[in-house]
């Protein structure tokens, strides 16, 4: 476990989520995957970590989903959380700028 993580998301097809904790140094190698999105259920698996651990990390870079705000602030209660803008800026740019080209 990293000082800086991130969390997000993942659909690996329609029925299948999955959220993906990943450490900034390792260049996402080393982290954690948890079959669903649910936030009790995330929670509870990465509560399996050592308190000492999850306390370590410094930052946290999340999307703007509730779920995973609560995910942070749980499991990671030291961690400062940065939200990720990159798919909002994205959609607003698929939707209002390029129309307007």
């Amino acid at each position: 476990m990293g000082q800086y993580l991130s969390i997000d998301e993942v659909n690996l097809s329609i029925s299948e989520l999955y959220t993906v904790v990943t450490n900034k140094a390792a260049k996402g190698q080393k982290g954690a995957i948890v079959a669903g999105t649910k936030a009790e259920t995330v929670i509870n698996h990465l509560q399996k970590i050592s308190s000492v651990k999850r306390n370590q990390v410094v930052e946290i870079t999340l999307d703007m989903a509730n779920s995973m705000k609560l995910i942070a602030e749980k499991s990671f209660p030291k961690a400062k959380q940065v939200t990720d803008r990159f798919t909002p800026t994205t959609i607003l740019k698929m939707e209002v700028v390029i129309p307007l080209r």
